[in-house]
């Protein structure tokens, strides 16, 4: 199968360029500038007016499948995931049960190879007591080790020091932590239901899931990779001071990394009147200066990574304030046109956004031949379209909750195509339902 994708502005490596990308079965086979390209083609992509991307490479996302499959599943998320130009995802650990043994990890790949269109891997689950399991995790089939060194649910919050030396000081893989105090959040809400009733309105989740409890956790992860020279990368990053301790533990410390999501980027405190518990999400989007701070270390440095932490609830569970709504929000299907018009709005270039969204999860992780549109690479791709303006509405959601705190909004661009593995699973409102993605691989 030979498929020709000709006149885009291709984005990749920091350049963009007018040209057109041979396509042999899984692979790119040529990516030639300029020039036009002659040959006999099974299928030609006209992409006149597009921008061609790697496809996007989302790190951080919850499919809740196993076992929450009420919000939902693999088939759906992924099918939202295509929709919206991304062709790799990596799945988090807190799920039911939770992928904290080898069974539970080996499910899921079975689960995702009868029903993810597009490419997946999972993160492995760390706890206070399952260390030895860690040590012996196929380091070409996992991501990395996830901890939750703050609030999370059953037994995977990892707040044992002894616990936490082990796992940091013996991890044959990169450690992805989430990094909150639970003591300070505790305290917090604990001041804010004195004050404020037991379900403090949604307003003060900023402050309950504060600044200082972010802070404070990123500097003891921080300390203990440093400690013990292990490639530590911190996700969804939401405070101007973390970044600051980011920066400065960056100048002696080469093997840290650090992710921004959508939500921290695009919304902001001031949201919360408007959107209610639509925009909770743990950490908790913050100020207009910690959001403006962010969006300044996506061009400096600061920020390696962004991805979505893709996750979805059921409408009912968003319901309540600080303490009874669901935290989490899906973003999946509509992460890359948020992030284009962040690209409009001059936060960061396009050139920038392929780094950060495509280029640098596969580095960071060592992915294998994806996330540059190179000759040998798996050719996954997404075509993008500026100009006609849109509106988001119900019925174009894919996710299986259909809500979206984006709910109403008009973007000026879209994407057009989607490829994944040589094969053209999205094409112009168009799916091809049969689309099975592949098992990532690491090359370490």
């Amino acid at each position: 199968m030979r498929i020709l994708i000709k006149d885009a502005k291709i984005v990749n490596e920091g350049k963009s360029f007018q040209g057109s990308v041979v396509i042999e079965d899984e692979e790119i086979l040529e990516v030639i500038k300029g020039e036009k390209v002659e040959g006999d083609f099974d299928k030609t992509l006209d992409a006149s007016g597009c921008f061609l991307l790697p496809g996007i490479i989302d790190e951080h996302v919850h499919f809740r499948e196993p076992g929450l499959t009420n919000k939902a599943d693999i088939e759906s998320e992924s099918r939202a995931a295509a929709y919206g130009g991304v062709t790799s995802f990596f799945d988090m650990p807190n799920t039911v049960p939770q992928t904290t043994t080898l069974e539970a990890l080996e499910d899921k790949f079975k689960s995702a190879r009868e029903k993810s269109h597009v490419n997946y891997s999972f993160f492995f689950g760390a706890t206070n007591s399952n260390l030895e399991l860690i040590k012996t995790i196929d380091v070409n089939r996992v991501p990395g080790i996830k901890i939750f060194m703050g609030s999370s649910f059953g037994n995977m919050l990892v707040d044992k020091k002894e616990a936490l030396e082990k796992i940091f000081s013996s991890s044959k893989l990169p450690i992805m932590v989430h990094c909150e105090d639970t003591d300070i959040i505790n305290l917090n809400m604990k001041e804010a239901q004195e004050k404020y009733g037991e379900d403090p309105d949604i307003i003060y989740h900023p402050k309950i899931r504060s600044q200082e409890a972010c802070y404070k956790s990123t500097f003891l992860a921080i300390e203990l990779a440093k400690k013990y020279n292990t490639p530590l990368h911190i996700a969804h990053v939401s405070t101007s001071k973390e970044l600051s301790l980011i920066k400065e533990a960056k100048e002696t410390f080469k093997n840290i990394t650090a992710e921004a999501v959508i939500a921290h980027l695009y919304f902001s405190l001031e949201d919360y009147p408007r959107l209610g518990a639509l925009i909770k999400c743990n950490p908790a989007i913050k100020t207009l200066e910690d959001r403006q701070e962010l969006r300044s270390s996506l061009t400096d440095g600061r920020i390696s990574a962004i991805a979505t932490d893709h996750a979805p609830h059921e409408i009912k569970e968003k319901q309540g304030g600080s303490l009874r709504a669901a935290s989490g929000m899906p973003m999946i299907q509509f992460s890359l046109v948020t992030m284009l018009e962040l690209v409009d709005k001059g936060v960061l270039s396009i050139e920038r956004l392929v780094e950060l969204m495509c280029h640098n999860p596969a580095r960071i992780f060592s992915v294998g031949k994806r996330g540059f549109i190179r000759k040998g690479y798996k050719a996954d791709l997404v075509t993008v379209k500026p100009g006609k303006p849109w509106t988001l509405t119900e019925e174009l959601i894919q996710s299986k909750c259909k809500w979206s705190p984006l709910l109403g909004h008009t973007f000026t661009w879209e994407v057009s195509h989607t490829l994944c593995n040589g094969h053209i699973i999205f094409d112009k409102g168009r799916f091809d339902e049969t689309s099975r993605g592949e098992e990532i691989k690491f090359e370490r």
